[in-house]
């Protein structure tokens, strides 16, 4: 199956979100949680990130996560990621009693497309200070992919993780996963990178890119967001419109997309220091906003 009937399926399966002007979305992928050791690349922003998912809950946002939200490759089971980033949970749990959460799996939480799966592992835990068993996202529902459509215009954005575009971390993802908890985790210690990973394999993220942009052309130029390359991209209105959210591993800062009055805006979220010497978290503009009509072909 190539890259495009795999996206092809991912959109056509994809459930549909209306929304208007006055909708507020923040879309987050790659956050890679896992259990605080070592290899969790997201222990070292989960302040940020923290700061940041407090920031769009107060603000009213819906919260999109664009798949690897969880690091199910490194880790064995969810349970570990949960007691490490316990606040962070009970946070997206305040957005999903609020029906403001969607979430997307990409190939590092894949187990997540299995419903049995997620019901088992995320509807409840164990709260060991009362020995009791508490909800967390009971009744949740994973998607490979989800379409937000414009109640008025009828403009489409195509949501995905990106995966879809790479063979090996799409059909082979129990192998990466074998290898990763194997292998490349150990050598994580002395700084050797998984080559399987586009993040860290510049070649075949270019290779990724193009694939998906290939399929935008052939779908009439339609939206798409994604995440996996962790490479975050902002197209000007005109060019192949692909946009990319980043990840929440990048060194000291996450990034992310938001859309707001119709807008598309790519931000950054990071520690910056006061004139004081206190330090602060700081949200940036890096692109936009963008009114999302710009990109709408006549």
């Amino acid at each position: 199956m190539s890259s495009s009937t795999r996206l092809d399926r991912a959109y056509r399966n994809a459930i549909t979100i209306p929304f208007n002007e006055d909708s507020k979305f923040i879309f987050f992928s790659d956050c890679h949680r896992g259990d605080n050791s070592f290899a969790d690349d997201f222990a070292n922003n989960r302040n940020i990130y923290f700061h940041a998912l407090n920031h769009y809950y107060r603000e009213g946002f819906h919260y999109i996560e664009l798949g690897d939200g969880d690091e199910l490759w490194e880790n064995i089971s969810f349970d570990a990621i949960f007691e490490a980033h316990k606040n962070v949970y009970q946070l997206l749990r305040r957005f999903h009693l609020e029906k403001r959460l969607h979430m997307l799996w990409g190939n590092h939480d894949m187990v997540y497309r299995d419903p049995d799966y997620v019901n088992k592992h995320l509807s409840h835990y164990f709260e060991p200070i009362d020995g009791s068993d508490k909800e967390l996202f009971e009744g949740i529902t994973y998607h490979e992919a989800l379409i937000l459509k414009h109640t008025k215009t009828g403009q489409e954005l195509f949501c995905v993780h990106g995966h879809q575009a790479d063979w090996w971390n799409y059909v082979c993802w129990r192998i990466g996963r074998f290898l990763v908890r194997i292998l490349w985790k150990p050598l994580q210690v002395v700084g050797i990178a998984d080559p399987t990973s586009p993040a860290k394999n510049y070649k075949e993220l270019i290779r990724i890119e193009k694939r998906i942009k290939r399929w935008i052309l052939k779908k009439d130029l339609l939206v798409t967001l994604a995440g996996h390359t962790h490479r975050p991209r902002f197209p000007e209105p005109g060019q192949i419109p692909f946009f990319n959210d980043g990840s929440c591993v990048h060194p000291r800062s996450i990034t992310g997309i938001e859309i707001v009055d119709g807008k598309i805006s790519l931000i950054k979220w990071y520690i910056d220091t006061k004139p004081d010497g206190t330090l602060q978290i700081v949200r940036v503009l890096l692109e936009g906003p963008q009114k999302l009509t710009d990109y709408q072909k006549a």
